[in-house]
């Protein structure tokens, strides 16, 4: 290869390089149904331009995929989303964002593997979209917290049906959230971080 005077190679961005405290990261997934807003809660507190995979929607997943009530949608995760986040000077985050649509399901396997805990978002509009990723995550063992996104026209329903609706134990954090919003992202992955702590730490 010719290498002119004028070529650079540049690194990473100086926002994008590890922190030097950093002593210790664990990896997180966000799933959910297609449409939830997994891809925007992770650009949205994600301290690094987060990695995306985002593809225009075609013609080939009609039929296919499940879009009632997100039919305006024109892109989708076919791979994932990576992004990362330091919750002290010590601790990172790095956030694993799964696609929706069940035709790529597939790539979960090697997203889950040394995945510390998930966070499944949900769309109170469309809660049937929920019950296989949740069901998916207890047969691998994997715990969770559930963040119930806040569209503006969902409708707002009671934890306790919330709970009932999608069959969970009561020791399950259910927490609203705006996946837009950095500050109520960063509520979500805190209190995914106090439940795995409550899990490996029992109570006397």
């Amino acid at each position: 290869m010719d290498f002119r005077s004028s070529d650079t190679i540049t690194g990473p961005r100086s926002e994008d390089v590890l922190p030097t405290t950093a002593t210790a990261a664990v990896k997180v997934v966000i799933v959910g149904g297609f449409g939830v807003g997994k891809t925007t809660m992770v650009g949205s507190v994600s301290e690094i331009r987060p990695l995306t995979t985002e593809e225009t929607m075609t013609q080939a997943g009609v039929g296919v995929d499940d879009n009632v009530g997100v039919e305006s949608k024109t892109a989708t995760t076919v791979a994932m989303d990576f992004g990362r986040i330091s919750l002290s000077e010590e601790l990172i985050l790095y956030l694993f964002g799964t696609p929706g649509q069940e035709r790529f399901w597939f790539l979960w396997n090697g997203l889950f593997e040394g995945a510390l805990g998930a966070v499944v978002l949900i769309d109170t509009r469309r809660l049937q979209v929920s019950f296989d990723v949740i069901g998916r995550l207890e047969e691998r063992g994997v715990p969770f917290v559930v963040a119930v996104n806040t569209f503006p026209d969902a409708p707002h329903h009671p934890v306790e049906a919330l709970r009932n609706a999608l069959d969970l134990p009561d020791e399950v954090p259910i927490i609203d959230c705006d996946a837009r919003l950095r500050a109520s992202s960063r509520d979500v992955l805190l209190t995914l971080m106090r439940y795995l702590h409550s899990l490996a730490v029992p109570l006397a």
